[in-house]
């Protein structure tokens, strides 16, 4: 998945009216502000409530359901094999969100304070804060492109990472 890739795919979505925020190794790249490595997929966040008017964009655009594991996930690949992880967000009044886990008693926390900002090839896209993506990479065995990701972070952003 290339960053003109991951701008077109935005794009689209954007034109589809759907909130979507980037995250996973692109959402880095993107708090980072320049690609730092190839990525397999792209990581989307989205409004479950606008999940029909989501897969209506991608469709349009070649993209099929290649594995469905809602509500935790759901894939979607282009023809040509790229792919869209897609993550569907329930949020609460207070501008937080959770997703659902594999554990029905404990999902996935979004504080409000995770939806910002990060660039991708000069353009502004919306991304999972620094925190939130350390968050989600703790209680597994990361790999070599998981301790590289916290890296990047701990040397731009001086922030704590579990490994």
């Amino acid at each position: 998945m290339t960053a003109d890739d991951v701008l077109f795919v935005l794009a689209l979505l954007q034109r589809a009216e759907v909130d979507v925020w980037v995250g996973g190794g692109w959402g880095i790249d993107a708090l980072v502000g320049e690609q730092t490595r190839d990525h397999r997929d792209l990581d989307l966040m989205h409004r479950q409530d606008q999940e029909a008017a989501v897969l209506a964009a991608l469709s349009a655009a070649g993209f099929v359901e290649s594995l469905d594991r809602r509500p935790i996930r759901f894939v979607v690949q282009a023809p040509d094999g790229r792919e869209i992880d897609l993550h569907p967000l329930v949020f609460g009044d207070d501008g937080s969100a959770a997703q659902a886990s594999p554990d029905p008693r404990r999902p996935f926390a979004y504080p409000p304070s995770c939806f910002v900002t990060g660039t991708i090839r000069g353009t502004a896209v919306p991304c999972l804060s620094a925190e939130q993506q350390v968050h989600f990479h703790q209680g597994y065995e990361p790999t070599e492109r998981d301790r590289q990701d916290m890296a990047r972070l701990r040397r731009v952003f001086g922030i704590a990472t579990h490994f």
